[in-house]
């Protein structure tokens, strides 16, 4: 009995110590998973896709971010992705693009990169900013080249005739095209620096700038353009009180975009309406034409840099293309926003809207458009 009661001690010790191991492996595996699944949601989590293959070309791992919207493009992806896992397999670094028309329109860079174990890691990255950059990179060089040349040509043109020329008369007709085209180069020279400080300047300072100020300063600085094509530009100037937070250079530079702009497309003795009424706690510089207006397919693609509706009107009046980019520019470094409304031979309007700042003495509505009080206000917009 005795030995009999040993050897079943020794049974029960036995399966308590394979019950404990069992326990223990089981806590092991939990922890392995856990640790696999924290690992998969940090790869998840990535915005660059990773695929990890065996040397048998079995998947390891692989991320939320190879996988991309719509069938079509998912297929495309996984080709590029199955090509370089091959060419990795076989101890061959590759490198493709892939271009997704969308919309929206995306450029995935898929590369295979061997493993020294001999399996194979491929890595998807989403290029798309960068390739947007690089071709608005491009097509800025082109463009202000473009710009440059023009001018640039025409004076050494202009400059060989007026050297062979003996009329006086011919010779104070060619210089005054030689001081056009100088001050078109300058022109454009000084938008384009114009465009790189608002640029590189980012958002806005917090200077508390008054609106009437901005006003007369923007108003002041197209003056002469307006005079020169016999526009009146008509400025209902609002409340010394009423203000906004940003930077003065900055929003000056944009009204007197907008004024230019409306003055360059409105016909010879014809007006430009300028106001700043308060609406929904925004100040909206508005700027208002009786012009040629813009067609409705271009109403789009008007802030874009170099984008003009009238490439032909814009040799003659010199514009450059970037006035409305500037103005962009400047309604995202103070949180504002721009917008246009225009119809075809009836003119343009176009609004510049800023969070506006009302001193708190000021009553709630103040200054906002009364139309009742502003007789003005239907017709000048």
């Amino acid at each position: 009995m005795g030995l009999l009661h040993r050897r079943r001690d020794v049974t029960v010790d036995d399966a308590v110590h394979r019950t404990a191991e069992l326990d223990a492996a089981r806590a092991e595996g939990a922890r392995a998973g856990r640790a696999l699944q924290r690992a998969q949601a940090a790869l998840d989590s990535l915005p660059v896709g990773v695929v990890m293959v065996d040397a048998r070309g079995h998947v390891v791992s692989r991320n939320a971010s190879t996988h991309v919207a719509g069938a079509h493009g998912e297929v495309l992806v996984q080709e590029a992705i199955d090509r370089h896992v091959e060419a990795a397999l076989a101890g061959r670094e590759s490198q493709s693009a892939v271009e997704l028309f969308g919309p929206p329109r995306r450029v995935l860079q898929v590369r295979g990169i061997p493993q020294p174990d001999g399996g194979a890691l491929v890595v998807v990255d989403d290029v798309s900013e960068r390739a947007r950059l690089d071709t608005v990179r491009t097509d800025f060089v082109a463009n202000i080249s473009h710009e440059l040349k023009t001018p640039v040509g025409a004076l050494a043109v202009l400059a060989e005739a007026l050297a062979d020329e003996d009329d006086p008369e011919v010779m104070r007709r060619l210089a005054g095209k030689l001081v056009d085209e100088a001050h078109r180069a300058a022109a454009a020279i000084d938008d384009l620096l114009e465009l790189s400080r608002i640029e590189l300047g980012g958002r806005a300072g917090h200077e508390l700038v008054q609106v009437v100020t901005v006003v007369r300063e923007a108003a002041v600085r197209s003056l002469a353009g307006a005079e020169q094509r016999d526009i009146r530009v008509d400025v209902d100037e609002p409340s010394p009180d009423l203000c906004v937070r940003g930077d003065r250079r900055q929003l000056v530079s944009a009204l007197a975009n907008l004024i230019d702009n409306a003055v360059k497309y409105s016909e010879a003795g014809g007006d430009v309406f300028v106001s700043a009424p308060v609406r929904d706690g925004d100040v909206e510089l508005t700027v208002r034409d009786r012009g040629i207006g813009i067609p409705t397919r271009d109403l789009d693609r008007i802030f874009e840099r170099f984008y003009r509706v009238d490439r032909a009107r814009s040799r003659e009046t010199g514009g450059t293309g970037l006035g409305l980019a500037i103005v962009r520019h400047v309604a995202t470094n103070h949180d504002g926003d721009v917008r246009v409304s225009s119809e075809e031979g009836e003119g343009s309007t176009f609004v510049l809207a800023i969070p506006a700042v009302v001193p708190a003495s000021d009553p709630a509505g103040a200054h906002e458009d009364d139309e009742h009080d502003r007789p003005d206000e239907e017709t000048f917009g």
